[in-house]
């Protein structure tokens, strides 16, 4: 027998983590070095794409053998989730920072070494079914109202242009909220920092997708991709030069702590999508949508950098679609591949269309209600001492959660999966939610995070002692 290979050892690792419950899979997976708890100074990593802060010790309580509920979809094991999930897919692609360091080179080695990949592929459908499973729950099914062949494509045809006229009419909340912000600036380069967390990854699809071999069966599908595609790339000076306003690089995982669960999510819908070539025709009907996606919001995200950022440059969408563009974009793809494969052609697209859809409307919620906390954080003080007053004069007891934490430690931005108020009692901590600001807390500070809204903190005292009281929803609508 010869000598066992590193190879072998990682077979070995399969063979054992195949049998082994589903978290502690995920928990192995997590432990790279590359994805340990985030230092003081990386709030941002602009030189470095490898380096993904998940919070793995949060893993010792969080539960991803199971589906997630969609009331649980903006909660922390959905945010940790796909971080984690980005990080499986994204090792299957190719990075490069601008130049090289010990600390990338570093991580870099442990992000794209083998390990890292088989213990992916292990993780990759215990995170899948926990983040994915919530589609079956909230997915519309198809009914073309007619039995005759190709009737089921004009139907999806005029459900895709109704569902592109409304988001042309109406692209979003979020826009809106930001709109309304006090602070423009901030709110425009946090929803920058949004759009690079799954516009990307959208592109990577479509390019993905063709390199497929697919000739024989639709001889002018490639060439329409291709085109899309095209279209990318030439278009990628204007995506540089927007995030260039906001002082922003277009660095993969850049701003890796201040990307919302909601979207990593969209992105992570697209790649999975991507990487699965039995979901090929799910896949178009995803890609339909995000095309439909970038029209809606090319727009309103003008709007926005010229008005926050005093950027005027070209739009950056790919296509300007229209409702009837994106039907006869479907009668394109579809009409060819229904004739040859039959009705689950039609079945699958919708379902990506819609499950795109799902998310995309999970993520304007998100944003737009992230945007408005964040510019409002002065209030949400101010009701954190209300909510604590009440508690005392009304003698109410409420669970309570309390830490001390030593000079430079950091807290890896999370969301909490209920409302908290944050207390401190000695010491002093920076609190943060964006690239353009940290907020100072000093002793007797107290803030209000609702549910599910994106944060952060590092010590900046020796010490720093701090509480949190968990406040009951009802409670909370008192004040709101």
């Amino acid at each position: 027998m010869g000598t066992p290979t590193a190879t072998d050892d990682l077979l070995d690792l399969r063979d054992l983590l195949s049998a082994a419950n589903p978290n502690d899979i995920v928990k192995a997976f997590a432990a790279n070095p590359a994805f340990r708890a985030a230092e003081w100074e990386e709030l941002t990593t602009e030189n470095n794409p490898y380096r993904r802060p998940v919070r793995p010790a949060d893993l010792a309580w969080l539960d991803y053998s199971r589906p997630m509920p969609e009331v649980k979809a903006l909660r922390l094991s959905a945010l940790l989730g796909h971080r984690m999930l980005r990080n499986i897919y994204d090792a299957e692609f190719h990075h490069l920072p601008e130049k090289l360091d010990d600390a990338n080179k570093t991580d870099r080695a442990t992000f794209h070494s083998p390990r890292n990949r088989i213990l992916g592929a292990l993780a990759r459908p215990v995170l899948e079914r926990h983040l994915f499973t919530v589609l079956e729950e909230v997915r519309s099914p198809f009914d073309p109202g007619a039995a005759d062949t190709g009737a089921d494509v004009a139907a999806l045809a005029g459900e895709v242009a109704s569902a592109c006229e409304r988001r042309l009419a109406e692209p979003g909340a979020a826009f809106l909220a930001a709109r309304q912000t006090k602070h423009r600036r901030e709110s425009t380069t946090f929803l920058l920092l949004q759009l690079s967390a799954f516009r990307p990854a959208g592109w990577a699809a479509l390019g993905h997708l063709t390199l497929g071999e697919y000739h024989s069966a639709h001889p002018d599908l490639r060439p329409l991709l291709h085109e899309r595609y095209h279209r990318v790339l030439t278009g990628a000076s204007r995506y540089r030069d927007l995030l260039a306003a906001a002082e922003l690089t277009p660095v993969v995982g850049a701003y890796w702590q201040l990307y919302l669960g909601s979207s990593l999510g969209r992105g992570n819908h697209l790649l999975r999508l991507a990487s699965a070539p039995e979901e090929f025709f799910a896949l178009l009907g995803a890609l339909v949508h995000d095309l439909i996606d970038q029209a809606a919001i090319a727009g309103p995200l003008a709007q926005a950098a010229a008005e926050g950022l005093g950027h005027h440059g070209p739009r950056l969408a790919a296509e300007e679609l229209t409702p009837t563009g994106a039907a006869d974009l479907v009668h394109r793809i579809l009409g060819p591949l229904r004739e040859r494969f039959g009705a689950g052609v039609t079945r699958d697209f919708h379902r990506g269309f819609h499950d795109a859809s799902w998310f995309a409307a999970l993520w304007d919620r998100d944003l737009a209600e992230q945007l408005s906390w964040a510019d409002r954080i002065e209030e949400f003080q101010e009701k954190a001492e209300k909510i604590d007053q009440h508690l005392t004069n009304e003698n109410i007891t409420v669970d309570l959660d309390t830490f001390v934490e030593t000079n430079e430690e950091t807290s890896t931005t999370h969301v909490h999966n209920e409302h908290r108020l944050v207390m401190i009692e000695s010491g002093q901590m920076h609190f943060w939610n964006n690239t353009t600001h940290k907020i100072e807390l000093n002793e007797g500070d107290k803030l209000l995070i609702p549910v599910s809204r994106l944060h952060g903190s590092t010590v900046l005292s020796g010490s720093c002692t701090y509480h949190q009281p968990i406040i009951p929803d009802e409670m909370l609508q008192q004040f709101l």
